[in-house]
């Protein structure tokens, strides 16, 4: 007898600050019950037969409410699985500490070259944390650093001249930052802007992410991951990298603009695990 349920996000990770309430059909109260760490809601009240509204709450979530059918001799209700979505629509990983995995991620950026190509480049050694809030997403934090020296273009001498003066001044500034700032809900399920400061060649400005949760899962070597895709647009002149050789008609060689694109795989806790 009693009421029973568990409580699951969408990606069927346990919510385990939800309550459940019981009310009958006047709005009386009868059980009010938190789940446990697994975000299972067990309580042993005995129930008389009827009809009730089991509310389910959990800070950060939307609320839900059904109706539940106690038949008699039983004195249960069994709500079963009661899946709660973010508030707004949009949907994160569960709360806590995750770090990113460098050997399942890339930062990839491109630029136009000669006014009619484009040139890609990536990082091959960054290092970041992601620590999601548990009662207010906005409250989440991301850190990242990336080895300003670990450009690779695919040609030698190009990447040797933007790791130069001209342009990323790896010698002096070695270290490409983002701390994060603030998080708020995007356009749809799933989306958010992620706002912070990225710190190149020794300067600091605003950058907003344009971040999109992929979901989580569980991998082959017993971790759980979480997966995002994020992109922003940069100005290379808003870091001091103003070098530019004109060449005729007033077209650039390498262009100002520079679209950077991660795709980010991330493992729940504040380690990697050992390989």
């Amino acid at each position: 007898m009693g009421l029973t349920a568990k409580i699951r996000t969408r990606d069927g990770w346990a919510v385990s600050h939800a309550v459940v309430t019981l009310t009958d059909m006047t709005g009386r109260q009868m059980v009010r019950a938190a789940a446990d760490d697994e975000g299972t809601v067990r309580d042993t009240t005995a129930l008389a037969p009827g009809a009730y509204t089991a509310i389910v709450t959990a800070v950060g979530y939307t609320p839900t409410a059904s109706t539940v059918i106690v038949t008699a001799g039983t004195g249960r209700a069994e709500i079963g699985t009661v899946t709660l979505t973010r508030q707004g629509g949009t949907e994160l990983p569960p709360p806590g500490p995750w770090t990113i995995d460098p050997a399942h991620s890339s930062i990839t950026a491109t630029t136009r070259h000669l006014g009619i190509s484009t040139i890609h480049g990536r990082f091959t050694d960054f290092s970041g944390q992601i620590e999601v809030a548990p009662d207010d997403a906005a409250k989440s934090r991301v850190e990242a650093v990336i080895t300003a020296a670990s450009i690779d273009t695919g040609n030698g001498m190009r990447d040797d001249h933007l790791r130069s003066a001209d342009f990323l001044d790896v010698s002096a500034h070695p270290e490409i930052t983002y701390r994060s700032t603030g998080l708020s809900p995007g356009p749809g399920p799933d989306r958010w802007t992620l706002h912070g400061d990225l710190t190149m060649r020794g300067v600091a400005r605003p950058a907003d992410l344009a971040l999109t949760y992929l979901g989580t899962g569980t991998d082959p070597w017993g971790g759980i991951r979480a997966a995002f895709h994020a992109t922003t647009q940069l100005h290379r002149d808003d870091f001091a990298m103003n070098y530019n050789q004109v060449l005729q008609a007033g077209i650039a060689a390498v262009g100002t603009t520079l679209k950077v694109e991660l795709d980010i795989q991330a493992v729940q806790g504040e380690t990697l695990p050992q390989a």
